[in-house]
């Protein structure tokens, strides 16, 4: 496959805050002397590094909201996932007659119940990317995307 250097190569444009990852200094030096960075607008408070616009955003009200999302979902799913392997485990070993008990030919209680763990791991891990995407990744987007710009501006 052969790279075109023609103008349509020239005129493809990212918005995708994702592909900026390496022009953030990871690994990469030119050797020249950093450009300083513009001096923001009076009415806000001067950043002098990266790591201040990291620290603006994480204490932002739209990355609290993005993180309280998260937990409201990950907390209450983890302890009843966790809750429902620990009976499992706990039922396998304290009532062997139980878990032997035949349900339906040869499958048992103990299989069944080993077969619901997978099934709820597959349907948790559903769930999961679901609130994902419905609740947080549109506001995380929009905010590595403001993150970049802000970082952008500091290093022109």
């Amino acid at each position: 496959m052969e790279k075109d250097d023609g103008r349509e190569a020239a005129a493809v444009r990212l918005d995708d805050p994702w592909y900026d990852a390496l022009a953030a200094g990871w690994g990469e030096s030119d050797g020249s002397a950093p450009v300083p960075a513009p001096r923001p607008p009076a009415a806000e408070a001067p950043r002098t590094t990266e790591g201040d616009v990291y620290l603006e955003v994480q204490h932002s009200a739209a990355f609290q909201e993005v993180r309280r999302r998260y937990r409201r979902f990950v907390l209450p799913a983890s302890v009843a996932f966790f809750g429902w392997y620990v009976a499992y485990v706990v039922a396998a070993t304290t009532a062997p007659d139980l878990m032997a008990r035949p349900v339906l030919g040869a499958v048992n209680v103990a299989m069944l119940a080993g077969l619901g763990q997978f099934l709820t791991t597959f349907l948790l891990t559903w769930a999961y990317a679901r609130h994902a995407r419905l609740r947080r990744d549109r506001a995380a987007l929009d905010l590595r995307w403001d993150t970049q710009e802000m970082t952008r501006g500091m290093r022109r």
